[in-house]
């Protein structure tokens, strides 16, 4: 992990991404005590005010602080992220670990379910199942946690198949150590990294798909804002009031390159096959 770290601040882009998301962290902690004004103030004669001193962002079609409500969303955005990528975390690690593992009917059965679910575009997938269970915070978070499953089983799995034949694994299988023991301390320790990539780069589109389910009217309803949503609401304003999509489409925006950012780095540092321009120039001479 020293190592790792040691590496991330001597990549530029790794280290913008980082920044970015420390800063949304905070956002998203502390939103609500960052906002200038409350979230569903209406002032009907403050409506459709462009960014000003009083108003950064601008004001939207019922006169409310756009900047608040971007600054309150980021909690919502992030709390859907986090939330559905550990249970797709969850769920699909279970799964990889033992269809990996034990192979035969269980890796036949497990993994022939999550190439079911794979098979349904990540979005279409969540927008039926938020359709049968209904729109709502809690509903999208499970959605989105479902579709997602089936990358992390198949990373998982195949980490798995590559590290049981190891020779510490062997060892121990060869001395009687349980399965579930072998597993936690020396499987999953051993395919860590791919994981960890994984996980930053679902969350990123975890949040993408957030957006996409509340532009759609099925994610956080009205009137708590989301960034998706109020993309929705400024549609119908993109040529006289610009700021209501531009400002959560740019919240959007900075937050999926960041991950994205991230990922690729922690990717390049984790994984010995892949190589950063640097290390590769470093090597040659």
């Amino acid at each position: 992990m020293r190592r790792a770290l040691a590496a991330l601040r001597h990549d530029p882009p790794a280290v913008a991404g980082t920044v970015v998301l420390l800063v949304l962290l905070v956002v998203g902690l502390a939103g609500q005590w960052l906002a200038p004004a409350g979230i569903n103030d209406v002032d009907v004669e403050e409506m459709l005010r462009p960014p000003s001193g009083a108003h950064p962002f601008g004001t939207d079609e019922l006169g409310r602080d756009v900047l608040s409500r971007v600054l309150v969303a980021a909690r919502v955005s992030l709390q859907v992220g986090l939330v559905s990528v550990g249970i797709a975390l969850a769920v699909g690690v279970t799964v990889g670990l033992l269809a990996g593992w034990y192979g035969g009917w269980a890796d036949n059965v497990l993994m022939r379910a999550m190439d079911v679910l794979f098979a349904f575009p990540v979005l279409l997938l969540a927008v039926a199942i938020v359709a049968v269970l209904g729109p709502g915070l809690v509903t999208a978070m499970t959605a989105i946690g479902v579709v997602y499953t089936p990358i992390f089983a198949r990373v998982t799995r195949g980490s798995v198949l590559a590290v049981r034949e190891q020779v510490f694994v062997r060892a121990a299988v060869s001395i009687g150590t349980s399965d579930l023991r072998i597993l936690r301390r020396h499987v999953l320790p051993n395919i860590a990294a791919p994981l960890i990539v994984q996980t930053s780069l679902s969350l990123a589109f975890a949040i993408l798909s957030e957006a996409a389910l509340s532009f759609l009217g099925l994610g956080v309803q009205p009137p708590a804002p989301a960034w998706g949503r109020m993309l929705y609401d400024g549609r119908g304003f993109v040529t006289d009031a610009w700021w209501l999509g531009f400002f959560p489409g740019a919240a959007i925006f900075l937050t999926v390159l960041a991950f994205n950012l991230v990922g690729d780095a922690l990717r390049d540092v984790l994984d010995p096959r892949q190589l950063t321009v640097g290390e590769a120039r470093r090597s040659t001479r």
